[in-house]
């Protein structure tokens, strides 16, 4: 059993949703945060020019929405990061309803490694990110 998250094994195909709405004003501090300053981000004006026709969110911004989904919920609290590989397929942006997904595709209950399917989508249903996530659990870390 792992010491923090109280599982003992997951099911290929078991799946969790983590739901977020980003502001402006989050899109600023996560700006001030990381450094990341592009005018797409945060100049209306700007935005208004390029093929996106208005600001977009931070592609690790979203991201982050597949970290929290992972840290929290699947395979959840005390798991570690071993690798994420991303693709982005589409701009999230402000005050529109993102939903995180990950799927477990593979399970090593020996070694308590999880292989899981990440995606964001927003509220029309568009896939705006997919990916995959290796993690694994905090009693296989000692």
């Amino acid at each position: 059993m792992d010491s923090v998250t109280g599982r003992t094994n997951f099911a290929v195909g078991e799946e969790a949703t983590f739901n977020k709405t980003f502001t402006q004003s989050d899109v600023q501090l996560f700006s001030t945060l990381c450094g990341d300053t592009n005018p797409l981000h945060l100049d209306e004006t700007y935005a208004q020019a390029t093929r996106f026709g208005g600001p977009i969110i931070h592609g690790m911004l979203v991201v982050s929405l597949i970290s929290t989904a992972l840290g929290t919920l699947l395979p959840g609290p005390g798991c570690v990061y071993v690798s994420q590989q991303v693709s982005f397929r589409a701009p999230g942006r402000v005050n529109e309803r993102l939903t995180s997904r990950v799927r477990v595709i593979e399970w090593d209950s020996n070694r308590g490694r999880i292989t899981l399917a990440t995606e964001v989508f927003n509220e029309r249903n568009e896939q705006l990110i997919t990916g995959e996530a290796k993690m694994i659990l905090s009693s296989y870390l000692r």
